[in-house]
């Protein structure tokens, strides 16, 4: 080795050569780590001329030589010493002058050290924990790592407890700076001597590069220098973590001024087992506590002077002889160029095990000033000064040694002194008490540390001074980090928060200063899982406990406003960033100095308790004793919960108080904190770092309130950025938070001693570096407490883990499953857990992965072994799997079926976390490659994740709790984020459909106008195909980008192939919906072809007529009077003869023949004539009673009856009495029984209603009415047909129906029929009657006649005829298109129409309310879409004739503006081309009417009108008539459109009424599915009703069930859901199985309900009871709660839908 060289050349006394090759960095080579590491061997001591060299000059020899003995020193060697003290005195001048060069030079270099590192800028701007609290490239393990990386590499390695990160490979990045010193080459002649000359020349040529790598601790130290306190407090807890020493004195870079970094210390606890004897036996006492207030002996090393020996080395011997506890010359990395050590004191710990072979009974600590002690004399007395026992090594000991007076002075005081000699060969002994000497020479090191071991215990084991590193502040002459005025700021206001609950029991903090989340949060947790498993009069109880809840929320208002709270949030308001993190850290220190010795001994007493209790349970002991010692383990553990005091308890109760205002909605009295700010408080601080409780571990609760609002701030702040949640489980104590500190640099809150409790979440950045390679900006790390917690056996079972195990892995994109050690039956426990909670995800559609991590493992580098592992681990879990689906009712067969899991790749082995045994040993540096690989593994499974936003994070959250909170998870979960990206997809699906539907009515009025023009007889589909293409691919490419760039595609994507298929669906049912109405027309106008070409032969002879009595009656064309008479006078006769041979078609007779059929059906006049004039029938479908209906009983009863009368009668008058008594109970259990009918009963003969009156329906608009006209056998096919399904229904029951119900039920059907029948009839009457044709034309043929006998010429008659067929047909055609228009504007503008199913129905429940109409409501209740359609109407009625008739009018104006600017051009265009070509009437005719034969209808014969050839006059007589015909329009009322074909209202009823109408088996609320057809999707809503609105009653009562579903669905109650079989009673919660209607229904449990219902139910309470004849009385009571909602409360609910 080259130090090795370079010391043999200085101790061969050739210093003259030596100081001509040496480089200025080889002066500072003095540090005692480049002379501390790989054993090192003692050698002759250097001269006293060499001792101005520095240490790394002379620190090494050569081979590998023994050290001597070195004899005893005598008296007069001690007296000498003393002597020469006098004559050490140096010149100052020179010395002064030394000193100015030395602290240019040590500038210069250590500049020069900060850019070789690429840290110049970190000198000024400090690296900070959040530099690091960050996700960044991969560290580097076995590569090379170039010098501007040192730094870097260094911190990360550090940061996962890698302890090799000091020793790492450089890369030599140029030829200008070698990392090893070349091997020089010599070119000499070849003689004989020439191999001797080579070996004794010991110069290097002067051009050869002196610059070597960077020394290790130079890298350590330039980090810390450039570290802001924070960061260095992360890193010297690294440090210590990795059993390193720490800095605890510091020259500064820049001034040399000392620093002691106290504040870096105070994260840091050590543990170690104080062995004591007693009574002749061992007491070992366990200590944990915060370094800084232990208080130790302590054991200084120094340097006087230059020596070979290793001092660091040595002192390792001391500690731990398997690690470099101080960095020393024979370290790999080692180099003799070292800038920043000297000087520096560094301080361990040894901590005893409480073991046989502890090197000490207690803990020491160790301290080592690097470099040589005499020139650094502050640092020396400070530490002699604080040390309990001196250790001093010396070259040799002459009074003409400079380090004469200072042994001098530490052999006169009286602190004891060991003394190290290098040239002594006389080995140990001791000069006088306390004052030890050691010869090195010819010793071996291990023989030294052997004696050293046994001199120090002598000292340590009488009286001897002790140390605490907190002193430290109060020595002088040095700056100590924690008198910052910015620390001091925070540590006083911690101090002033942390003073109010010293000198108190710890166990009694929380009760006093924290009392929201003691018993008071307890019981309302408990209360609130009780809401969830509710019994007997559920909504009244539930009503109790929700005041009991809101009570205890009370409660917790008065006491929230403890001083120490005031305190806490006031300093965490008022300080400054930096401070705050000051002040928050001292909190934790302070709050941990409390507890430590009370929770230390707490635990200690549980341990032994522990053992206690196990050793008894393996003897089987089953006696009083055993239960005793229970019950003491338990009261222990209850006092170790109450003595368990954090900062996270602070934090706890902050949410306390927060959701216990925000519940009450109470505003801070004069006094308290502000509420309201807690959750931004809590936000910041999440931001920067700090883990935040997300489950309370204690009482086993999320408390969801907080959480929201928390993350609601977080968003506020950060945007709604997108994460990758984390999650850990595993058994207690397996090291989950150690990984995920190690793996992201973390740092979890954990209290004093203990294990985490509940789920902490904190927030790690993904760094710029690779943020590209991923779709999130943060990992969410979620840290869990352990599964089977000890402390929680006794009082918890396996429910706990299960809720744990399901809340983390559902929230988690990842599940770390980590399972310590290869325990089988552990393993087993674990797994059935994790399965299970897996096994839920998959039936919720939630998809986490998942990685099992191996911790512990004994040989992880065994492959074979490793494949065994992961083969007998796919085994269990694929039986666990088995016996999870069994108890959750699944088919499955392994795990694989449940998550996609490939056993190869998603299990990892971990080395053991130590490399040796604690406390003292080190981590292992396989556990730190394993913990680079994982993280490795789990970004690269992330990089293929979206993960999610923190809004969908704070939805799953409550979801899951939500769920959780019920006893069938499965069921009850309710997956927020998904149904509002579902509704919000419903409102882009009506977007879509209205497009196409929007683009098919135009083109439907195209075509219907060519077909009324008779330009089209056929209509293909693939021509309508074609038509709607453009729009139909105009629709595919918006579903295909917003299912490709919404924000939640990854949401959507699970819908994407279902609403793809849905709009071709539905865009393919317009078309042929639009051919068949097409059809239609085509068929009507054929069937109407004999009366259209008689309308036009009607047509010339009525024009022919006009024109021959015109001519006869020219002279009286002023006499108007006499005008109309003499045309009327001929009139009828023309209609007389126009006609003759045509049969009239007869108006129906619908009322004669609905009395006919039923007569025939063999009803009695009486009940018709009764029902008709009661009216009753009309309400037959919405009627809640039907009782009334009942025969008593069936004809088979009735005989059975009169035989016993009969018999009775015979019999004696006892008999008679009896029989009497027997009558009279039938009698009355017949009342109890059919005196009303069981609400299942009622419902069947609803349904049987209802299926009737679709049936009747369907076939009645089934006939061909409009092109063939009205027939009575229709009604009659209709009623045959009811009064079989009748009596089939009737042969089912064990009653029958009266008459009288299939009289109202065929005149309600009649009724339901007769307006579609009239209106069919009345079309077909229009379209085939030849008198009413001619009729209408009357007014016409009125004016054209008088225009004849004006004189008027063919053009005026022709431009009046044209004008006025134009009429007719324009405003149908402005109709149509305002009618479109105006419900597209309805459509997109109006809230009821423009959103998803959901907000139609908020806003019909809204007019409902409004008019407090009850039989609107039964309308809703019983047939909710009549009463939506009937809603659509209104609205519409009101937008376009009341609140919006101007925009209406508007719309009707620009339609009118259109036809007529259409008309205009026609007229032009035709006119010219008729000109040009030189044609006549005919091509005139036809140009025009080809011009408009998309638009209008428009057909006239023109054989009348031959002699025009004018047609300029034509064009000013029909520019004259369109003036005329656009001024009447603008005249039109809107109310015209309703004599049209196309209705705003009707439009809008197609478009909006197309959805699910399914409705709840129990309480009739309709699914809110936009889509019809949405399987295999459930039917749901949003918020269900009480079953009292439907009518559900208790069972052989008449109380009312006021039970709304998602309460009934968590409760222990049970139905009957079937009449038929009256004994089958199915649970709530086993709801699904009750039959067809029940298993398509999710009803998720929920303890909220829709205000509005409750309004309802206690607005009509008096007419429900009246509608059903059921009572609110019993069970059914409305709780007292429920009346005090008001309308106004009901109407602001229906916004939470």
């Amino acid at each position: 080795m080259e130090a090795d060289n370079h010391d043999n050349t200085a101790a061969g006394g050739g210093g003259g050569s030596e100081a001509e090759c040496l480089t200025p960095n080889d002066k500072e080579d003095e540090m005692e780590e480049s002379e501390a590491n790989a054993e090192v061997k003692c050698g002759p001591v250097n001269e006293a001329g060499e001792a101005h060299h520095s240490e790394k000059n002379n620190e090494s020899t050569s081979g590998e030589s023994e050290i001597k003995s070195v004899p005893p020193a005598t008296n007069r060697q001690v007296e000498e010493l003393e002597e020469s003290t006098a004559d050490t005195e140096v010149k100052q001048p020179v010395e002064r002058a030394e000193e100015i060069n030395r602290k240019t030079q040590y500038q210069r270099e250590t500049e020069m050290l900060l850019g070789r590192l690429h840290l110049q800028d970190k000198h000024k701007h400090k690296f900070s924990p959040a530099d690091f609290l960050k996700v960044g490239p991969p560290v580097k393990q076995d590569q090379d790592t170039c010098e501007k990386d040192l730094a870097d590499t260094f911190l990360q390695r550090l940061m996962m407890l890698d302890y090799r990160g000091r020793y790492i490979p450089v890369r030599q990045d140029s030829a200008a700076g070698s990392y090893s010193t070349p091997v020089p080459v010599f070119n000499t002649p070849e003689t004989d001597d020439s191999d001797l000359y080579a070996l004794l020349s010991t110069c290097v040529d002067s051009h050869q590069s002196k610059q070597t790598h960077v020394h290790p601790m130079d890298v350590q130290m330039a980090v810390f220098h450039c570290s802001d306190s924070f960061f260095k407090q992360n890193m010297i807890t690294k440090l210590s973590q990795c059993q390193y020493a720490l800095p605890m004195l510091v020259p500064d870079l820049v001034t040399k001024d000392i620093d002691c970094p106290l504040w870096t210390f105070r994260q840091i606890r050590k543990t170690w087992k104080i062995t004591q004897i007693r009574d002749n036996s061992n007491i070992v006492t366990m200590k944990n506590m915060p370094i800084c207030k232990a208080e130790t002996a302590t054991v200084l090393f120094l340097r006087l002077g230059s020596l070979s020996l290793s001092k660091s080395e040595l002192m390792n011997t001391l500690i731990n002889e398997r690690h470099n506890t101080f960095f020393h010359r024979n370290c790999p990395g080692s180099t003799k160029s070292r800038y920043l050590m000297d000087g520096v004191a560094e301080i361990a710990w040894y901590c005893p095990a409480g073991k046989l072979n502890d090197t000490f009974s207690d803990c020491v600590a160790f301290c080592n000033l690097h470099g040589d002690a005499l020139l650094f004399e502050k640092q020396r007395d400070i530490l002699i000064e604080k040390s309990s026992v001196c250790v001093v090594l010396v070259p040799t000991i002459e009074k003409s040694q400079s380090s004469a007076g200072v042994i001098s002075d530490l052999f006169k005081s009286q602190k004891p002194l060991i003394i190290l000699i290098a040239d002594d060969d006389r080995g140990t002994s001791q000069l006088k008490e306390g004052k030890y000497k050691i010869g090195l020479k010819d010793s071996s090191q291990s023989s030294i540390s052997d004696e050293l071991k046994g001199i120090i215990r002598n000292i340590l084991s009488g009286p001897h001074a002790s140390f605490q590193l907190e002193t430290m502040a109060e020595v002088s002459g040095i700056r100590v980090d924690e008198n910052d005025e910015v620390c001091q700021k925070g540590k006083s206001a911690a101090m002033k928060t942390v003073d109010l609950v010293s000198g108190m029991d710890v166990s009694k903090i929380k009760d006093t200063f924290l009392p929201c989340q003691g018993q008071l949060w307890h019981k309302w947790c408990i209360i609130n899982k009780e809401l969830h498993h509710l019994k007997g009069h559920i909504e009244k109880e539930k009503c109790e406990k929700q005041q009991k809840l809101m009570e205890i929320r009370q409660d917790q208002c008065s006491a929230s406003c403890s001083q120490l709270m005031k305190s806490f949030i006031e300093s965490l308001s008022s300080l400054s960033s930096t401070e705050k993190e000051y002040f928050l850290k001292w909190t934790q220190i302070l709050i941990d100095a409390l507890s430590t010795d009370d929770l230390c001994l707490t635990l200690q007493k549980y341990d032994e308790k522990w053992s206690e209790v196990l050793a008894l349970k393996k003897k089987h002991n089953k006696s009083d004793q055993l239960q005793c010692k229970q019950r003491e383990l338990d009261q222990i553990s209850t006092k170790l919960q109450a003595a368990t005091f954090g900062l996270e308890h602070i934090f706890r109760e902050m949410g306390q108080i927060y959701e216990a205002h925000a519940s009450l909605k109470k505003q801070p009295k004069l006094g308290q904190t502000d509420w309201s700010r807690y959750p931004a408080l809590a936000a910041e601080l999440m931001i920067s770092g700090q883990p935040m409780e997300l489950m309370d571990g204690d009482a086993g609760h999320v408390p969801v309130t907080w959480i929201s609002s928390l993350l609601s701030e977080v968003i506020q702040k950060l945007g709604d950025k997108r994460i990758f949640v984390l999650s850990v489980l595993g058994v207690q104590s397996s090291g989950k938070s150690t990984m995920l500190n190690a793996m992201f640099g973390l740092q979890f809150a954990v209290s004093a001693g203990r294990c985490t409790k509940g789920a902490f979440m904190q927030l790690v950045r993904v760094s710029e570096e690779i943020k590209k390679d991923f779709k999130f900006d943060y990992i969410l790390v979620v840290d869990t407490e352990g599964l089977r917690a000890l402390e929680l056996a006794g009082n918890t079972t396996l429910h706990r883990d299960n809720e744990l195990a399901t809340f983390v892995i559902g929230l988690g994109n990842m599940t770390l499953i980590n399972i310590f050690g290869e325990n089988p039956a552990e393993m087993q426990d674990v797994l059935q857990i994790v399965v299970q909670a897996f096994m839920r995800m998959k039936r919720v559609k939630l998809s986490p992965s998942c990685v099992f991590v191996h911790q512990n493992v004994t040989d992880v580098a065994a492959a074979e072994k490793n494949m065994d592992g992961k083969r007998r681990l796919q085994e269990k879990l694929d039986k666990m799997a088995l016996l999870a689906a069994k108890e959750e009712g699944c088919d499955l067969e392994c795990f694989s079926d449940v998550i996609a899991f490939d056993v190869q790749n998603d299990v990892k082995y971990f080395a053991q976390l130590w490399e040796g045994s604690p406390p003292m040993a080190p981590p292992n540096p396989g556990y730190s490659e394993s913990i680079q690989e994982l993280k490795n593994f789990i970004l690269s499974k992330a990089s293929q994740s979206p993960g999610i936003t923190l809004s969908q994070f704070k939805s799953k959250i409550q979801d899951l709790w939500n769920a959780l909170m019920n006893e069938h998870f499965v069921f009850s979960f309710k997956n927020t984020l998904e149904i509002a990206v579902y509704r919000k997809l419903e409102v882009q699906y009506g977007n879509w459909t209205w497009a196409l539907r929007s683009n098919m009515l135009t083109i439907e009025n195209q075509l219907y106008t060519r077909i009324e023009n008779g330009k089209l007889d056929k209509v293909e589909l693939s021509y309508i195909f074609q038509e709607m293409n453009k729009t139909y691919g105009e629709i595919k490419k918006e579903i295909a980008t917003y299912f490709d760039e919404d924000n939640n595609k990854e949401i959507l994507v699970q819908w994407r192939g279902q609403f793809e298929i849905k709009i071709k669906e539905f865009h393919d049912e317009l078309v042929r919906g639009m051919k068949r109405k097409l059809d239609e027309v085509i068929q009507q106008r054929s069937a109407r072809k004999k009366l259209e070409d008689k309308k036009t032969e009607f047509e010339n002879k009525l024009l022919q007529k006009s024109k021959e009595l015109a001519h006869q009656l020219k002279d009286k064309a002023e006499d108007e009077e006499e005008l109309e008479k003499q045309f009327n006078s001929v009139w009828n006769s023309w209609v007389t003869e126009l006609i003759a041979g045509t049969k009239p078609i007869e108006n129906i007779e619908y009322e004669e023949d609905q009395t006919a059929i039923l007569q025939e059906l063999g009803v009695e006049w009486s009940l018709i004539g009764e029902s008709r004039s009661s009216g009753s029938y009309k309400n037959i479908s919405e009627l809640g009673d039907y009782s009334r209906y009942l025969s008593h009983t069936k004809n088979q009863d009735n005989e059975k009856e009169n035989a016993t009368r009969v018999q009775r009668k015979r019999s004696n008058p006892i008999k008679r009495f009896a029989g009497f008594v027997s009558d009279m109970t039938k009698k009355l259990k017949y009342y109890v029984s059919w005196g009303y009918l069981q609400h299942e009963e009622q419902q069947l003969i609803r349904s049987l209603i209802d299926e009737v009156e679709k049936q009747s329906l369907d076939t009645i608009k089934s006939k061909p009415v409009v092109t063939r006209g009205y027939r009575s056998a229709y009604l009659q096919e209709v009623a045959n047909n009811v009064k079989e399904k009748v009596t089939e229904f009737e042969s089912k029951q064990k009653y029958t129906l009266k008459k009288t119900f299939l009289v109202d039920l065929l005149l309600y059907i009649f009724d339901r029929a007769g307006g579609w029948l009239s209106e069919s009839h009345k079309k077909f009457q229009m379209n085939n009657d030849s008198r009413s044709y001619i009729e209408s034309k009357k007014i016409q043929h009125y004016d054209i006649f008088k225009s004849f006998c004006k004189g008027s010429s063919s053009a005026v008659v022709l431009g009046k005829l044209i004008c006025e067929k134009l009429k007719s047909s324009a405003v149908e055609v402005v109709c149509n298109k305002t009618a479109i228009d105006l419900a597209g504007k309805m459509r997109c503008s109006f809230p009821a129409f423009n959103g998803n199913r959901l907000d139609l129905e908020k806003n019909m429940l809204k007019s409902l309310a409004e008019k407090e109409d009850f039989n609107a409501f039964i309308t809703y209740i019983r047939h909710p879409r009549r009463q939506v359609e009937t809603f659509i109407k209104e609205t519409a009625q009101n937008y376009i004739f009341k609140k919006n008739k101007d925009e209406a009018l508007s719309i009707l104006k620009e339609n009118i503006d259109h036809i007529k600017k259409l008309v205009s051009q026609a007229l032009f265009a035709a006119t010219e081309k008729t000109k040009t070509k030189r044609g006549g009437i005919d091509m005139w005719m036809q140009e025009f009417s080809s011009l408009l034969k998309d638009e209008l209808t428009f057909a006239i014969c023109c054989q009348n009108f031959s002699d025009i050839n004018n047609f300029d006059f034509l064009k000013e007589e029909m520019d004259k008539g369109l003036a005329s015909i656009t001024e009447e329009m603008s005249r039109i009322s809107l109310d015209k459109m309703k004599e049209f074909r196309m209705k705003p209202d009707q439009i809008l009823i197609e478009q909006l009424c197309k959805c699910c109408w399914v409705k709840c088996p129990f309480c009739a609320a309709v699914c809110t599915n936009t889509m019809d057809d949405h399987s295999p999707d459930d039917h749901s809503v949003p918020f269900h009703r009480p079953a009292a609105v439907k009518g559900w009653h208790f069972c052989n009562t008449v109380e009312l069930c006021i039970d709304f579903c998602t309460t009934g669905v968590a409760s222990d109650i049970s139905f009957y859901p079937d009449s038929e079989h009256p004994e089958k009673l199915v649970p709530f919660k086993q709801y699904r199985t009750a039959g067809p209607r029940y298993a398509n229904w999710r009803i998720t449990p929920d303890e909220s309900k829709l205000k509005y219902w409750i309004w309802f139910v206690c607005r009509f309470q008096e007419q429900l009871e009246d509608h059903y004849n059921l009572r609110f009385q019993g069970r059914g009571e409305i709780p007292t709660q429920w009346k005090t909602v008001s309308k106004d409360d009901a109407i602001k609910s229906l916004d939470e839908m």
